[in-house]
């Protein structure tokens, strides 16, 4: 599925879920759950989220304008927002995250069994992080620091990054802008896409508009399709290029 289309659907699912709130959702206040606590789902609209170390949630957190906490060793189910950041602390457990203009930050060994999706925001997953499924947005980096992606990566405007030898088992495809002034500033705006030493795609890069790609001598790749190919690539030997 396109990007683009997979975030017109993040924008209808978040408003379905928003006008789903429960009665005693909280309106202009911010919510917390004390460290060790436990919640049934928590939900506001102006206000933020925060879970506590090693606490449970076992339904849904939304919050419109607001940022998401999750504490070191919190479990949790799906985490959604529209004007506001997700940042999830080592080792905790999740399922999707959804955010519309926000980034998506996850810290180290945490696992998240779905999939992460922004529209306007950078996702960052560091040490020993991994998900289930793909990672996608529009506009925002998406960096990867020892961690693994068990699914694709997609974005179209964005810098990717693998480093210290992380790995995507999918495919990392970046799609085509869309829009009447792409074409003018389509060189001045590629982004940039480098697979760090050690690190895999072991599907493709499939690329439908031009990119700056970098590709260790170390890294693994099983190939470069579209308008560009393996033979574009700039292959480097030290940490960066």
């Amino acid at each position: 599925m396109k990007a683009t289309t997979s975030k017109q659907a993040i924008f209808a699912g978040i408003a379905m879920l928003l006008l789903a709130l429960p009665a005693h959702a909280s309106i202009n206040k911010s919510v917390t759950i004390p460290d060790g606590g436990n919640s049934t789902g928590e939900s506001s609209v102006n206000g933020s989220l925060t879970i506590g170390d090693n606490a449970t949630v076992t339904g849904n957190l939304s919050t419109v304008n607001g940022t998401i906490r999750i504490g070191s060793g919190a479990a949790i189910e799906s985490a959604s927002t529209v004007n506001g950041s997700i940042r999830i602390s080592d080792d905790a457990r999740t399922e999707d995250l959804e955010t519309v203009n926000g980034s998506i930050k996850l810290g180290e060994r945490v696992a998240v069994s779905g999939s992460i999706e922004a529209v306007n925001g950078s996702i960052s997953l560091d040490n020993g992080s991994s998900t289930t499924r793909s990672v996608e947005n529009v506009n925002g980096d998406i960096t990867l620091h020892a961690s693994t992606i068990n699914g694709d990566i997609t974005t179209v405007n964005g810098d990717v990054e693998l480093s210290d030898a992380s790995t995507v088992t999918g495919n990392i495809r970046i799609e085509k802008p869309s829009g009447w002034g792409w074409n003018n500033d389509r060189k001045r705006n590629q982004p940039k896409i480098v697979i760090g030493p050690g690190s895999r795609v072991q599907g493709k890069i499939i690329l439908e508009r031009e990119v700056k790609l970098y590709i260790s001598e170390s890294a693994e790749v099983g190939g470069v399709e579209g308008v560009m190919s393996m033979d574009d690539a700039v292959r480097f030997s030290g940490n960066r290029p």
